[in-house]
């Protein structure tokens, strides 16, 4: 029995004269990306990108000795999942049980919930999916004593193991976490002295902070990570943890290099330092783009992720100069920090994309429809009726949600493989 989804007609992206195909057989089926052997919009993958990038995260994160738990939330690919665990992730990251429940699919079996649960259909969704996969691991996110009281209602009518938990430490303005460090002291001790949650570290994310500006980002992560280690320093004193280990936990992709060297500091009982990022995988041509830069700079490293995501569209008008529009919208790529970065061009009937001219912008989009503005002085090298436009992006998360399924193509664009996603 097939246990792949199938991809079919009436899929974005896939031939609607050929009949469904799972993931596994895309690439047997002779198909080039940029030979019109499938409709465009289309998002596909780069395999070398990929390969690359994979690399790149293991080495960094093996030479600072930490480990890595990647926010799945960023691809939903239970084939993406697999191929991060392969290449030696300790575990996956996720926002929601829901998530969870992909990622327990794919055979992972170490799971941070980077985010608070308290609803009881959510605490019972935990248990159920512990009961059907054997040796699932689940550590969620507690930040209050509110949040607390709720789990010990439902766990009181609802008896089972505790919950293991990290505690949250967050910064004035910024999303969840405790504010100061004597309420997570004070909540510590009440996750402690709970008979249905087990306090096994402490989390933060320094994400939302990120400037791409190491004159700022500096500072502010070392204060950030200052009170964490101050937290896990006195829970440890006081013996709240409850584990074997403690887990300590950072990190997104914008300044991973600022914390992963803080997650280790000598407790009483061994650390596992978990660092989170997920956009590494396949990078970004835009706001990733810039931040790793940084990140290059910081630690003198030769290289970096590679954008591994592109959004291949067609020119479908030439109403007026300086403008064409492309078949791509808000419906197909990201939007939520720029506007998708025009990075090449295919010709009609050639196999081989070529760069485009440094002024073309995409200016705005519709649902369906991406304003391409260049310079109509420069009529020789004006897109054409026709022709693909190859579009980077900035944020990959957010481009991934938009499909259900993405080939995945060598350097030569000829399609190699598939992926699936689950959102």
């Amino acid at each position: 029995m097939h246990d792949e989804p199938l991809i079919g007609p009436g899929t974005k992206g896939f031939p609607q004269d050929w009949p469904a195909l799972h993931s596994s057989e895309i690439a047997a089926q002779g198909w080039h990306a940029l030979a019109d052997d499938l409709p465009l919009p289309l998002a596909l993958l780069k395999r070398s990108a990929l390969e690359h990038n994979l690399a790149w995260m293991q080495r960094f994160v093996r030479e600072r000795g930490v480990d890595l738990a990647p926010h799945g939330k960023t691809t939903m690919s239970p084939q993406l999942f697999r191929r991060q665990i392969d290449a030696g992730a300790w575990g996956l990251t996720v926002a929601t049980v829901a998530q969870l429940a992909v990622a327990a699919a794919a055979g992972v079996r170490r799971v941070l919930i980077a985010n608070q649960v308290l609803a009881g259909v959510d605490l019972a969704g935990i248990r159920a999916l512990q009961a059907a996969h054997a040796g699932l691991r689940v550590v969620f996110l507690v930040d209050s004593a509110a949040q607390q009281a709720q789990i010990e209602a439902w766990c009181a009518s609802h008896p089972g193991e505790p919950f293991e938990v990290l505690l949250e430490v967050g910064v004035m303005g910024g999303r969840t976490g405790c504010r100061d460090h004597e309420q997570a002291l004070a909540l510590a001790r009440a996750l402690h002295a709970s008979t249905c949650l087990r306090l096994v570290g402490v989390e933060c994310y320094e994400g939302l902070g990120a400037t791409g500006r190491s004159e700022a980002d500096v500072p502010y992560a070392a204060a950030l990570m200052d009170r964490v280690e101050a937290v896990a320093r006195q829970v440890d004193r006081e013996g709240l943890f409850d584990g074997d280990e403690v887990i300590l936990s950072a990190g997104g992709s914008a300044i991973f290099d600022l914390v992963a060297g803080r997650l280790r500091p000598a407790l009483s009982r061994p650390v596992r330092a978990l660092l989170r990022s997920g956009c590494y995988l396949t990078h970004d041509h835009g706001h990733y783009g810039r931040m790793l830069a940084a990140v290059a700079q910081r630690c003198g490293c030769a290289d970096t992720p590679r954008p591994a995501l592109e959004v291949w569209t067609r020119v479908q008008s030439c109403p007026e100069p300086g403008l064409a529009l492309l078949g791509a919208g808000r419906r197909d790529l990201s939007f939520d920090i720029e506007m998708p970065i025009p990075f090449a061009r295919a010709p009609l009937g050639a196999r081989a994309p070529q760069g485009v001219p440094p002024g073309w912008k995409v200016t705005a989009l519709n649902d369906q429809h991406a304003y391409l503005h260049w310079d109509p002085s420069d009529a020789a090298r004006a897109p054409v009726v026709g022709e693909r436009v190859g579009l980077g992006i900035s944020h990959p998360c957010t481009t991934f949600d938009k499909w259900t399924w993405m080939p995945v193509v060598d350097d030569d664009y000829r399609v190699v493989d598939a992926i699936t996603t689950c959102f």
